[in-house]
């Protein structure tokens, strides 16, 4: 049976306007497109570390069995938990199965209804989902303002939750986290910091830009991914104590899914015994970062991200210029990947670019070479 005709007629216009999302996979040597910032994916102390620690713990099963609220948790998960909690300056952690069902399992428990949640517009597709499925009322505020943040207050109601990332996944810039924490005090607020792209970059050890900040007394919730920097899958929700008792209550998405499996949990245990020994790499990643800007910055043909982040970017004339930009640097084994509406808004579709701790300024020069020639 096939799709109905109206969602047959979704895809043809996304297909017209050149938009159309499909599964790839990339022969290219060159990454600039992974969210693997230190190179722990590919570790290969990384993986000698998780195959000592599969042994010793051969005990127990491979799969997790159920949820943690039947037979799926373990000792194993809740030292892991306490871990990640000292690690972050934390009271409390409790763990879920991706970035994405921490973000929904939050925000569709935590606020209630006849409470505000107040959103940065450029907030990930998770927090947005998340703040779908609550009954709390909400509203977006211009991306990184103070300002538009402090006039959205006069629409709140009930307890509020203002919801931002350290670190945007896709505009690479960083949130005022100062000026926020500062605002929610004066209103009462309760601060919630995405640092999915933060976790394991910035900070002592990398423990996140809100560690870095000496702010981790001052936000209520902060979501700590380990798809990124820390080369594994998973995530944790950092805070109070009672804060991990309310979700394991109410949390959805934590509930009602089965429990990481032992590998998941041996990599993530291992990757934050890592992190403490990868300074250089940290510091690596920042330099490049900084190089990638300054290559591009000859060409005043191309618009570029103009912080000094790791997530770098530029724009082109259309989206058919994107596409002959994308693949022209696959040909020349250089992945980097266009990102499109809606995942961005429509008329500021981007290359996005990505440095990380193990790619080469001579890699950098050529990709940079590569770009110029097509804008």
């Amino acid at each position: 049976m096939d799709l109905p005709l109206k969602l047959r007629q979704k895809l043809a216009q996304r297909e017209q306007n050149g938009i159309l999302r499909q599964l790839k996979t990339t022969a290219a040597a060159i990454d600039f497109c992974s969210n693997d910032y230190l190179g722990l994916a590919r570790s290969q102390k990384l993986r000698a570390r998780l195959e000592a620690e599969l042994l010793n713990y051969a005990h127990l099963p491979v799969g997790a069995t159920g949820s943690r609220l039947l037979s799926g948790n373990s000792a194993l998960a809740e030292a892991l938990e306490k871990q990640i909690a000292q690690f972050h300056a934390a009271k409390a952690t409790l763990l879920f199965n991706s970035g994405f069902a921490a973000n929904t399992g939050f925000f569709s428990a935590i606020p209630q209804r006849g409470d505000t949640i107040l959103y940065d517009e450029a907030s990930h597709a998770s927090i947005k989902d998340g703040i779908r499925l609550s009954f709390a009322q909400s509203f977006s505020f211009r991306h990184n303002s103070p300002d538009d943040l402090q006039k959205k207050f006069q629409r709140a109601t009930g307890d509020v939750y203002v919801a931002v990332e350290s670190l945007y996944s896709m505009d690479g810039d960083f949130a005022p986290l100062i000026d926020l924490v500062q605002i929610c005090a004066e209103k009462g607020a309760y601060l919630v910091v995405d640092e999915a792209h933060s976790n394991g970059l910035y900070g002592p050890n990398g423990g996140g830009l809100v560690q870095e900040l000496g702010l981790a007394d001052k936000v209520f919730a902060r979501i700590m991914t380990f798809g990124k920097a820390l080369g594994c899958h998973g995530a944790a929700m950092v805070g109070s104590e009672a804060l991990r008792q309310f979700l394991i209550n109410f949390s959805r998405p934590f509930i009602y899914t089965t429990a990481l499996p032992l590998h998941a949990l041996l990599n993530i245990k291992t990757a934050y015994e890592l992190l403490p020994e990868l300074n250089f790499e940290r510091s690596r990643v920042k330099q490049l970062a900084v190089y990638l800007k300054n290559a591009l910055a000859p060409y005043p043909n191309i618009k570029v991200n103009p912080t000094d982040s790791p997530i770098q970017w530029l724009q082109a004339p259309d989206v058919a210029s994107l596409r002959t930009i994308s693949q022209k640097l696959q040909a020349d084994g250089i992945d980097a990947r266009p990102i499109f509406s809606p995942t961005v808004p429509a008329g500021k579709e981007r290359l996005r670019l990505i440095v990380h701790a193990f790619n080469t300024e001579a890699e950098i020069d050529a990709l940079a070479a590569a770009i110029s020639t097509q804008l």
